[in-house]
């Protein structure tokens, strides 16, 4: 009976650790771009860092890029956030494309990591 016991035990452990890490898996980033500014045609979502996964490091994350007239993403520097998860935020960001413009504009990008 104690061994059925304890068997059952490691069982209930190993689900309630399964159902954690693929809630850790499928957590959330969005982002958002001041109103008024150039639309984004190309973006690529930042990776929920590893780290930040184990510690369950969640927040924004606000990045101000300089958009190139073509629409590339000429410069990113952080502007706020943990900066366990800015690194992926900047990485992201050089990759994405925004509407041409006749200059070069500068806006700010915020990410919101979340469970």
């Amino acid at each position: 009976m104690y061994n059925r016991f304890r068997w059952g035990k490691k069982l209930l452990a190993a689900c309630v650790m399964a159902i954690f890490a693929i809630s850790l898996a499928t957590a959330q980033q969005t982002a958002v771009v001041e109103e008024g500014k150039r639309k984004i045609k190309n973006r690529v979502n930042p990776v929920y860092p590893e780290l930040a996964r184990r510690m369950s490091i969640v927040g924004k994350v606000k990045i101000e890029v300089v958009v190139a007239p073509d629409g590339r993403v000429k410069t990113a520097r952080a502007v706020g956030g943990h900066p366990v998860l800015v690194q992926s935020c900047l990485e992201a960001v050089k990759d994405w494309r925004f509407d041409a413009a006749p200059e070069e504009t500068t806006q700010i990008v915020e990410f919101d990591f979340k469970q």
